[in-house]
């Protein structure tokens, strides 16, 4: 009861201004590559390194940049994408230890992530009455945000491998899907008048599947439907992408002040 008050009492407080970026081009750039480079890193260390410590430090990375991001009171975008990558890496990293060392399969983590995913947002919109992501300007509300932006990694990942794997899809045809499925809430929302909120989610879920599905693609081996360049090339051109996707988002950004009627 204690922890749960506690949590309740973060909406007290209030940030000097949101704590998550405008969605502009750059941002789904970001996005995407980041989503990619976590699946190749991931891969790199689980396999090129001791599995074990690869986890533990990943989960230990993941901590302190989530840690860093809460202790601030504004968005810094090189904070927050260090957030996003961490939880691409560490969240490729806990999918496939539920799959491969735990034995479930795809079909059931999937439903299992999709299920957390909607109590997530569900929970959410009941407490804050909005999903809106121009609303986080209190440290509950980027909780919940926090929340759903990891249950979207796991489902995407899990959903990504499924439909390359399980479907026998294979690595190319499972990211072009995901590329066009990705496109639709941007065209719902331009010309069929979806609402931003679900337009925004949709695409962000799907970012996940279409990005891992293509470092896959281009890292794994020619027999699995890959290209064959191989983990280490994949994951250290994808960093430097990355790199220089948020050096951009840093150099333009400009502080927002706080939306008073959210």
């Amino acid at each position: 009861m204690g922890s749960l008050r506690t949590f309740m009492r973060l909406d007290e407080a209030r940030y000097t201004g949101a704590k998550v970026p405008d969605i502009t081009p750059s941002f789904w750039v970001a996005k995407i590559l980041s989503t990619a480079m976590g699946e190749a890193t991931s891969d790199f260390l689980v396999f090129h390194t001791n599995p074990y410590l690869a986890v533990a430090a990943g989960g230990i990375g993941f901590l302190a940049a989530l840690a860093l991001q809460f202790s601030l009171r504004r968005h810094v975008p090189a904070v927050y994408w260090l957030v996003v990558v961490m939880v691409s890496i560490f969240g490729t990293m806990i999918a496939d230890v539920i799959h491969v060392v735990l034995g479930v399969p795809y079909t059931v983590s999937t439903t299992l992530f999709a299920v957390s995913l909607v109590v997530i947002l569900w929970l959410w919109n009941t407490t804050e009455r909005s999903l809106s992501i121009h609303t986080i300007i209190t440290p509950r509300r980027e909780a919940f945000y926090w929340a759903t932006v990891i249950a979207t990694f796991a489902l995407g990942t899990a959903a990504g491998d499924l439909t390359a794997s399980t479907f026998g899809m294979g690595y190319l045809n499972a990211a072009v899907l995901f590329s066009a499925l990705f496109v639709l809430p941007g065209i719902a929302y331009v010309a069929r008048g979806l609402s931003e909120v679900p337009a925004f989610w949709t695409a962000y879920i799907l970012t996940r599947p279409m990005g891992a599905s293509f470092a896959d693609w281009f890292d794994k081996p020619v027999a699995t439907s890959g290209l064959g360049w191989g983990t280490p090339s994949v994951s250290a051109a994808l960093t430097i992408a990355v790199a220089l996707a948020v050096l951009y988002i840093c150099v333009n950004h400009q502080p927002r002040a706080p939306d008073t009627n959210a």
